[in-house]
């Protein structure tokens, strides 16, 4: 028998084109009958947002490949994936600038109330002059305190810097001396972080140590001016917890990209707050990303299946072991 890709969220025509002039491609997605009905044979995956857990791998007993178009796979259980001996992939360092330029634009869009007044002038209210009620604050020359100093942690440090004169304070699980050269990056424990910045921008990966990293004691160590922005993932802030804040003024307003639960849900406490902005996790969506991160995939997918090696390996282990 052939391989066989399950194709489980929408790619481009030309993606699925490469991939069907070499195997067996369905299209379904995880809630369909055709996904599970197409699972048991498949040899490939490719997608994003799909929960690839133990439940769904005894369904797959022929699976070689999953492959991952996102930089993020907290959705993978590598060590089911590792001991069954698949390998999985995902699409980092491509989304890099893109993402980067996404948070600092939710930064500045949080600092100057950008949405706020972008809704006051479309429905007529702007007949007078603007109350000071409706200015936000400066971005430049300020402290951005940034949790997280990886890729996308630096290239956000970078536009702070050098287009906005900020310090940069950081915290990471280890000292980044490429930042504290390029950008005069201090390093801080969180603490000391999130009592000093002006903004706290989470760019932290989700891990096991990671989940509810901001909660209330966090939010309470921020100065009351504080904006904090998470680009990361939701899963690493207790969103009742900010929620608190935001309404009884631990920290002036926070932008956010990413969630707990995505899509949110209609009746969630963040969409009733002024001072919160809300982006529908669309760090890396732009057309030209997304088709570098396409591509990525369906390489790193062809080349498992052909034999080769692919470029974006997330567990090493694996292929190793093959050698």
């Amino acid at each position: 028998m052939g391989e066989k890709v399950l194709v489980y969220s929408p790619i481009s025509e030309e993606g699925a084109r490469k991939l069907e002039e070499r195997f067996t491609v369905v299209m379904a997605t995880p809630d369909s009958p055709e996904f599970m009905k197409e699972l048991s044979s498949a040899t490939g995956l490719i997608g994003t947002g799909l929960k690839i857990d133990l439940a769904l791998l005894e369904r797959a007993p022929l699976l070689k490949v999953v492959s991952n178009i996102s930089v993020g796979y907290d959705n993978f259980d590598v060590e089911e994936l590792t001991r069954r001996g698949i390998l999985a992939t995902n699409t980092p360092d491509v989304l890099t600038e893109t993402t980067a330029d996404a948070i600092f634009g939710l930064l500045i869009a949080t600092a100057r109330r950008i949405p706020e007044l972008d809704k006051y002038v479309k429905e007529g209210h702007w007949n007078a002059r603007l109350s000071p009620s409706f200015f936000g604050v400066d971005v430049h020359g300020k402290k951005l305190g940034i949790i997280g100093m990886g890729k996308i942690g630096q290239a956000i440090a970078q536009r702070a810097r050098f287009g906005f004169k900020m310090d940069i304070l950081y915290h990471n699980r280890s000292r980044n001396l490429e930042a504290e050269e390029e950008f005069g990056a201090t390093y801080l424990e969180m603490d000391d972080l999130l009592r000093q910045a002006d903004f706290v921008c989470l760019m932290a990966p989700q891990t096991p140590e990671t989940i509810g990293l901001i909660s209330r004691r966090e939010f309470k160590l921020m100065k009351k001016s504080t904006i904090f922005i998470n680009g990361s993932r939701g899963g690493l802030v207790n969103e009742d917890d900010l929620a608190a804040a935001l309404k009884e003024g631990y920290i002036l307003a926070a932008g956010l990209d990413v969630y707990v639960q995505e899509p949110i849900a209609e009746n969630h406490p963040f969409l009733s707050l002024p001072n919160l902005v809300t982006l529908p996790h669309i760090g890396s969506a732009t057309s030209e990303t997304r088709e570098k991160m396409e591509k990525m995939a369906c390489r790193d997918l062809i080349a498992t299946l052909t034999g080769e090696r692919p470029g974006a390996l997330i567990n090493e282990e694996v292929m190793a072991g093959r050698v």
